[in-house]
Parts: structure tokens; sequence; C-alpha cells
């Protein structure tokens, strides 16, 4: 702005300086043309008596280097002149400055000169023989003596132009120092230092808090928009038309597998499988995809959808949904269909054979006992069978029609033992109860079936002349149940199933000790209604220890007696 603002004023200043110079030139140039002409007219008055008595040698010695002398006849003719030969000059008589002469006036006229090739000032005076004396000189002395004057007008000007640099240098600099001052970060109309630039100070104050409250707004959305895309379990990517990673969540660098942000990259040079680029090269050319793709060892469901701004392509969004867990559970979900079917086929089948022999009096009177026993044996299991899988079905969906109460978990352990100690005394299992009361807010019909299930299990997996403990307590972490026995042990790489419904270690001898395979889902499933940790310690030909782990928030002041 300094820069213009000194540029303008020496501008003005140059060009006032130079109106003014022509103005004063068109003044003075008149001035001195008639300053000249009066030069001639005295010039001529000195000549006239030396011309009369000398004639043309006379003339032709005055005027030796100096300005045009002509004698002229009253005819017209040219009897002498300094500056071409007079014959060969036209008759004169037509001249204006000639003509005056003659009438006894003084000849005065401004006119080109052929001879000379120049516009000639001309000055003519009758002599007292009747002709006629002209002096002429060009109008190059008139310019001559005009810019012997403008040359010190010339450097006064020059003088002035420096001076008015500097001034216009000095006046720019104080008049841009205090717009240069004006804090346009904060700016206070009340501050301004010229009073035109209030409004402007005003205007920009307003658009100040206008810029300010768009861009917190546009920090807010962005806040808002991060904050959902990273806690968004699916992956997240915005493309451009070429492919260009523009932005990603963390769930997308989690479920690629991508050890340094992919910003900037090209999707399809990420390194991921064919079954990942087909679709997004789709996407690319403007078509809407959804694919089931594997990514690392999981299971991903990968939208594609083309992004148009009007009818140009400007992009694509691909969001990446984890759906390994929910394969899986589609997978359980048809292997416990099929499990339940087969168990359920089991005892149906033999109480119907058992019944139809029966109808076909096949049975003798004294074994019909025997066949009403398997009749009721197998119906029982069937009962148990469908008793399990409405609790597993329960704790599935959350619909536990029991309401959570303060239970103690060494009362559960109790009834447990006093349910199963026929069963122990048969195998030979010594059932021990240990530790001490603890409540916990739970289900106390859930917490005993978990129990039963263990203990159970203990059992019927156990030794002739083993032991089962069942201990009760807590510790730092929280409310503790362990069921510790000595049996056969599960190998190491059943650990991770023998939770899954129907799952078997050893199906042969699952088949000759009987039960529904569920318990231990429902073990699983229990524990994850309260809340609690499963931990599994198993050596085969040692024995197995399960520890049911409650958060502490769970326990509660004991109920009074």
């Amino acid at each position: 702005m300094t820069k213009r603002i000194f540029q303008s004023i020496l501008l003005v200043t140059l060009a006032s300086l130079a109106v003014s110079l022509a103005f004063f030139t068109a003044i003075l140039f008149p001035y001195f043309e008639n300053r000249l002409a009066d030069e001639l007219a005295q010039e001529l008055a000195y000549l006239a008596p030396g011309a009369v008595s000398g004639g043309s040698e006379y003339l032709r010695q005055a005027g030796a280097g100096g300005n045009r002398l002509t004698l002229i006849a009253p005819d017209g003719s040219v009897l002498f002149d300094t500056t071409a030969d007079p014959a060969g000059l036209e008759n004169h008589a037509d001249r204006q400055e000639v003509q005056q002469a003659l009438a006894g006036q003084a000849g005065r006229s401004v006119r080109y000169s052929k001879t000379l090739d120049k516009k000639t000032i001309n000055c003519a005076l009758l002599l007292s023989d009747g002709n006629v004396l002209r002096v002429s000189s060009t109008q190059y002395t008139g310019f001559a003596l005009l810019l012997s004057l403008i040359q010190p007008m010339l450097m006064v000007l020059a003088l002035t132009a420096v001076l008015a640099g500097l001034y216009a240098y000095r006046l720019s600099r104080r008049l841009t120092r205090p717009l240069n001052e004006i804090d346009l970060e904060h700016p206070q109309p009340s501050q301004a230092p010229y009073e035109e630039l209030a409004p402007l100070l005003r205007r920009l104050a307003h658009q100040k808090r206008q810029i300010k409250s768009q861009m917190q707004e546009l920090q807010r959305q962005q806040q808002q928009f991060e904050a959902i895309t990273e806690n968004m379990q699916e992956g997240f990517l915005v493309l451009d038309a070429a492919g260009s990673v523009l932005s990603h969540n963390s769930g997308a660098a989690r479920l690629l597998n991508l050890s340094s942000p992919p910003t900037g990259k090209n999707a399809l040079e990420l390194g991921l499988c064919e079954e990942f680029s087909q679709p997004v090269r789709q996407a690319l050319s403007g078509d809407h995809v959804e694919s089931l793709i594997p990514l690392h060892g999981r299971q991903c469901q990968l939208f594609a959808n083309p992004v148009f701004q009007g009818d140009q392509l400007a992009g694509t969004v691909l969001v990446l949904v984890d759906v390994t867990e929910q394969q899986q559970r589609e997978a359980l979900r048809r292997e416990f269909s099929a499990n339940v079917s087969h168990e359920l086929k089991t005892p149906l089948t033999s109480i119907s054979g058992i019944a139809e022999i029966m109808r076909g009096g096949l049975v003798p009177p004294g074994d019909v006992p025997h066949f009403a026993g398997k009749i009721y044996d197998e119906s029982q299991r069937l009962i148990q069978l469908v008793q399990d899988i409405l609790r597993l079905s329960q704790l599935d969906e959350d619909s536990v029609l029991e309401k959570p109460q303060p239970v103690d978990l060494i009362a559960c352990l109790r009834r447990a033992a006093d349910q199963l100690a026929p069963a122990a005394r048969a195998q030979n299992v010594q059932l021990a109860v240990r530790g001490g009361s603890v409540w916990i807010q739970g289900v106390a019909a859930i917490l005993d079936e978990m129990v039963f299930n263990l203990c159970e299990n203990a059992i019927k997996y156990n030794r002739p002349g083993g032991s089962v403990e069942l201990w009760a307590g807590a510790d730092v972490r929280g409310p503790l149940l362990t069921v510790s026995d000595t049996g056969i042990g599960i190998p190491p790489e059943h650990h991770a199933r023998v939770f899954e419904r129907f799952y078997r270690v050893d199906k042969s001898h699952s088949k000759e000790i009987g039960g529904t395979g569920l318990g231990l889902s429902i073990v699983k499933h229990g524990a994850a209604f309260h809340h609690a940790q499963v931990e599994l310690e198993s050596t085969p030909g040692v024995g197995t220890t399960v520890r049911l782990l409650f958060p502490a928030s769970a326990q509660v002041p004991a109920e009074p007696l």
C-alpha cells in the first residue's frame, strides 16, 4: 500500500509540474516571438541609414553571419539578399511585410520561407530612397530564447521533483503507518486512525465474528465426525476419484492390518487381496458394490458406495464390517440345530421303539417294569435336554424371568453337594464343600444350575476313589467360586472348545455316562449373564479346576438372618 500511495502522489506531482511547464511555455513563447520581432525592428532602424548610403555592399558586410537581409525595389524585385542570388528570387511585391512597408507602415509577418526552408519572422522598413529593407530571422531563434529560460526552469523542476519524491515518500509512510498498525485480528472501530476507516473496521469486526463462529462450527462438526468414526467398530475409508485415500478411521487400519497410515496412498496399492481390489475398482467406475471378503483371517462385509457431484464421480466411500463372529454364530446355530435334532431324535427313537414293542405284545409281563424304566429314563433325558435348551435360549436372548437378588455362593455349593451326594457315592468319589459365606447380586436358579453342572461333570469324569472340592470365598479381585476334581482331565487342545454347545472331548465315553452336552455351555452363558469370568485349568490324568470370578461390584452385604 505504501508503494502505491507513493507512486500516486509522485505521479500527481510530476503531472502537475509538466502541465505547469507546458502552460508557462505556451504563455512565454508568444512573448519571446514579439520580443524577437521588436529586436528585428530595432535592427532595421539601425541598418536603414547605411543601406541608403552604402547600398548592397554595406548590407553584405552588415548581414555577414547574422539575420537574413533583403533589399527590395518598389516594384517588388529583389535587389540584394544575403542568403540567395537575387536573380533567382521571385518577385516580393505580394509579401505582407513588403506591402505594409510600401504603405508607410511597420511591415511584419510570420511565414514559411521556401528559400530558407524554415518558418521565419519578417520585418520590413521603407527607406528614404524608396526601396524596402527587410530583415528575417527563423522562429528557431525564438525557441532558443525560450529554451534559454526553460533550462533553469527545468533544473528547478528537477529539484522540485526530487523534493516531491521525498515528500511523497514521507507522506505515504505517514499515511500508511497507522493503517499498518491496525490489529486486523481484533479490529476496533473506536480506534480507527482515520474517521473514514471506522465503517471498514466495523465491517471487518463483523466478518471476523462470523468467520470465527463458522470455524468453531466446522471444528465442532469435524470433532463430532472424528469421534463418531473413531469409535466405530466398522472400518471407514474415503477415496477420491483416482482411488487415493483421503480419510480413514482406526477401525479401517485395524481390519486392513495396516502398519502405516494409508492417507495419500492409492487403495488399490495397499497390498490387499483381489477380493478387496475388485469391488473398489467397480465403485470407482460408478457401481454400488456389496461383497463378503476375507481379510487376514477375518470375514468382512465390504460396502463400496460411489459419490457423485452432479454427474461427475467425486470419489468413493468404503465401509468394512467384521462379520466373523456373525458367521461363526451362524455356523454354530446350524450346528446347534443339527445337534438338537440329533439329541432329541435319539431318546424319542428309543421311546418310540420300546412303545412299539410293548404295543405289539412282544414284552413278557415280567419285563414290563424294565421297559417302562427305559421309557422313563429316556423321557427324563428328553425333559432335561429341553430344559437346558430353554435355559440357553433365555441366556442368549437375555430374557431370564427371575429377578436378581442377594445369593450366598456357599449355599449354592451346599445345595449342589446335597443333590449330587448319591451320584458321588455311586462313583466312589469324595465330595467336600469348603470356604465361607460370600453374597453376590444374582439369579439363584441360574447359579444353582451352573454349580450343579460343574459338580456333576467333576463327579462323572472322575475316577474311583477320587475327590471333588467345592470352594467359595473372595480374593482381591472379587467373589470367587471354585470346583476342583482329581478326574481324567482335559487335553489342552480341547480347552477352548469344551464350553461350546454339544461339544464332547470323548464322545464314546460321554454316551456311556449320559448328559445333554449343554452343561458347560450353560455355565459359560450364565457367567456372562452375571458378568463373571470363567477360568479353566486342567491336566490329563491329574484333574480339572474351574473358577468363576465375579466382579467386585457384584458383591453385596450378607442378608440378615
